[in-house]
């Protein structure tokens, strides 16, 4: 008994020991906790804002806030330099409003054709090539009164809106012929036209729609390529407002697809003489876009010309596009306000406020007797004139 006892500590130890604690547990809580007057909540003197100055009083000397407070000073001032450079920028720079417009591309840079070539080319949203003959003087008249600008205002329209809009067309078979000579002395009255090194003729379709993709790239960076007949309806505006919507996609090829039957037999309007590669007779073609206007985007365009030599011809220039694309990561986009009918079509949906980008009458492939008739579309179909001017991407 007299060993146990000299292995515990008596009572009057425990007790001092217990009252030491409780002091020495007090002094550190005061110098820790603040006790607020609510004895439901506790809170940690960092975090009382009437402390904060206790705290760094502990933590720094008055050499260190002062150094502190100049660096502070350094930021602030660096900060309000940063706001001035920025206020000074926005004055310069066009309102966001306006830069959501299919831009400004007066000003950008024009880029060389090959590395170390001296022959540029100019950046811009789209170029149109419309289709025409020679014989077509009086569609391509009709057309500048309607829905393509003139003078200065085509050339106002490729700078500011980055819309080229050309009526493209190749050469006689006769060098310096009568024909060329009529459409030098067209273009230099009113500066729209796109020669392509090409020999015209009906059934070189396929040719020229080659040739016009080929020389747009080789002088033009734009973004999409649209051909377009001479005898058909363009809303500009629409049009271009409904490309970009598709401008983050590659390999867009855009317009009213079809699939029609293979005409295999002869001395039949689009008669295909390649009728065998399709199978069986009566079988349609593959998907593609109409002729009578499509557009497709860059990439596309640039793989045309590159691989110009070797992409085959059928008898019909759009199966021809089609196929040209038959085997690629193409995004086909069927959209038919790109064929839609004239009057009164057109102008229901105009009047509904789905305003068509193109109008034609698909029993004439084009608008019927269109040097008579495309005014009165015009007048019917035809988008407000600001549309254009204000279109945006």
């Amino acid at each position: 008994m007299k060993n146990r006892n000299r292995g515990k500590v008596s009572l009057k130890w425990i007790v001092i020991l217990c009252i030491f604690s409780f002091a020495l547990g007090a002094l550190f809580s005061n110098r820790i906790w603040d006790l607020p007057e609510s004895e439901d909540q506790i809170m940690p003197i960092s975090r009382r804002p009437g402390n904060l100055a206790a705290i760094s009083d502990d933590c720094a000397t008055d050499k260190d806030k002062e150094e502190l407070i100049g660096e502070f000073s350094k930021a602030h001032e660096a900060i309000e330099s940063l706001d001035s450079s920025i206020a000074k920028l926005r004055m310069e720079l066009p309102s966001t409003k306006n830069s959501r417009k299919i831009g400004n591309f007066e000003n950008f840079s024009t880029i060389p054709m090959h590395p170390g070539s001296t022959e540029t080319r100019k950046m811009t949203f789209m170029v149109i090539g419309i289709n025409t003959a020679f014989s077509s003087r009086k569609r391509r008249d009709s057309v500048r009164e309607t829905w393509m600008p003139r003078g200065k205002s085509l050339l106002q329209l490729e700078q500011e809106k980055g819309i080229v809009v050309r009526f493209m067309i190749g050469h006689s078979a006769t060098s310096n012929s009568i024909l060329d000579r009529a459409i030098d002395s067209e273009d230099s009255q009113h500066k729209d036209f796109l020669r392509l090194e090409h020999i015209e003729g009906y059934h070189e379709l396929s040719a020229k729609t080659k040739a016009f993709f080929s020389t747009a790239v080789k002088k033009w960076d734009a973004e999409f390529y649209v051909k377009v007949d001479d005898d058909v309806h363009v809303n500009l505006g629409t049009l271009a407002a409904t490309l970009a919507r598709h401008r983050s996609r590659p390999r867009i090829y855009i317009g009213c697809m079809k699939s029609g039957p293979v005409i295999y037999q002869k001395n039949v309007k689009y008669h295909e003489p390649q009728y065998w590669k399709f199978g069986e007779e009566g079988n349609k073609y593959f998907r593609h876009a109409t002729g009578q206007i499509y557009a497709i985007s860059k990439d596309l365009a640039k793989y045309i010309s590159t691989n110009l030599p070797i992409l085959h011809k059928f008898a019909n220039e759009d199966v021809s596009l089609g196929a040209w694309f038959i085997g690629l990561e193409v995004e086909h986009i069927d959209d038919h306000n790109m064929c839609c009918g004239t009057p009164p079509q057109c102008e229901w949906k105009a009047q509904a406020g789905n305003v068509c980008v193109a109008s034609f009458d698909w029993s004439c492939s084009g608008i019927c007797k269109s040097v008579e008739r495309i005014k009165d579309v015009h007048a019917k179909c035809g988008e407000d004139a600001a549309t254009l001017w204000n279109a945006l991407f």
